[in-house]
């Protein structure tokens, strides 16, 4: 079992590349939509 198979992705086939890569740019996508997010409501910015 790799370390890939455990914590929040707990299911078989999650070291596969391709889940992984998924995996990562919806979190990156997640975190730059919040980071957005925080600048317009703090600084009103448009």
């Amino acid at each position: 079992m790799s370390n890939l198979n455990r914590g929040i992705m707990k299911f078989d086939g999650a070291d596969r590349p391709v889940v992984v890569a998924v995996f990562s740019v919806i979190m990156i996508g997640a975190i730059a939509a919040l980071i957005i997010w925080a600048l317009q409501v703090a600084y009103a910015v448009e």
